[in-house]
């Protein structure tokens, strides 16, 4: 990312007050849920959670990785999703808590490397061989508790790069990913930090582009500016029609609203996010469920023109491919 993406992340992200773990109730909250599947996954899951930190290095960088896990994980009787996160701009794991610990308490192990520049993807993927190492070693937690066959990514602005490149270049592991305000090519020095056409276009899986209304500086939804893609849009129309996709905007979501509370800021005026994540606790949540864990009821939220999602009064902007 450029210099200049990396103040307005650096400034933004450090303001945002991150103390609530759990979902407020959803109608003290913009964007509150509406329908049943969007509700159901808007709430926390069955299981309480715990987070552990690696002792070394876990990626190239020689970075850690923070582990968010259901706290029941030694007893599970079945192996569980993984979903790889990747960190926007000069953010780690610390700004994206209540989203991970979200995700965990659905069920899902997710592994979150502290690298701050995270648009290649390679950090990502040094994360996934990471758990792949902890799933082979009976001292670790995670020994025989990872389901490998259902690995999923998702990241925020840098980081949905990241996301995306990892399942690009995973081999097919990574299933889905789900990409928050992923940054126009604008933003990008060099422009492969962000994802490319050629990557985009040649790669299999399923992908949600999801942004905010808001967020028409970084990651807006519509072309602008020149560059073959330069918003939600032109990379929703890039992927390729035999992958599953879909896209939408959260009404009034800014950058960062991926990491924090209702009116969070700086003593209330500089809004490092404005609405908080509450609104994109639901669907993305129900995305992973579906791709990951195979919820049908979750991925028929998504089909075309007549699923839950294009009924949600939070969303705009919404298309998909989905039978």
């Amino acid at each position: 990312m450029k210099r200049l993406s990396r103040a307005i992340c650096t400034t933004l992200v450090s303001a945002t007050a991150l103390a609530v773990a759990q979902p407020a109730a959803a109608q003290s909250v913009p964007n509150a849920p509406t329908g049943p599947v969007e509700t159901q996954y808007y709430a926390n899951g069955p299981f309480a959670t715990t987070t552990t930190r690696s002792t070394a290095a876990c990626d190239s960088k020689g970075n850690q990785c923070d582990v968010f896990y259901p706290a029941n994980i030694a007893s599970s009787t079945t192996r569980l999703p993984l979903v790889v996160w990747a960190n926007g701009t000069a953010s780690t794991p610390d700004n994206y808590t209540i989203w991970l610990k979200h995700l965990a308490s659905w069920g899902f192990v997710v592994v979150a490397t502290r690298d701050q520049q995270t648009g290649y993807g390679n950090t990502a993927l040094d994360s996934l061989a990471y758990m792949q190492a902890q799933d082979i070693n009976p001292a670790s937690p995670f020994y025989q508790r990872i389901d490998f066959a259902h690995v999923g990514a998702a990241g925020h602005s840098q980081g949905a790069s990241g996301a995306a490149n990892a399942m690009f270049h995973s081999g097919g592991v990574i299933k889905t990913t789900v990409t928050f305000e992923l940054p126009n090519q604008n933003w990008c020095n060099p422009a492969d930090n962000c994802l490319l056409t050629p990557t985009l276009t040649g790669g299999s899986g399923s992908i949600f582009y999801v942004s905010g209304t808001a967020d028409s500086l970084i990651a807006p939804d519509t072309q602008s500016g020149g560059t073959q893609l330069n918003s939600q849009t032109a990379y929703y129309n890039a992927t390729p029609a035999g992958m599953l996709k879909a896209k939408g905007l959260l009404k009034g979501a800014n950058h960062n609203d991926v990491t924090g509370t209702p009116g969070c800021g700086l003593l209330g005026f500089l809004k490092a996010c404005a609405n908080g994540v509450y609104g994109y606790l639901g669907f993305p949540t129900a995305w992973l469920a579906w791709q990951l864990k195979g919820d049908a009821t979750a991925g028929a939220a998504f089909k075309n023109g007549t699923g839950e999602f294009f009924t949600a009064t939070a969303w705009q902007g919404r298309v998909s491919n989905i039978p």
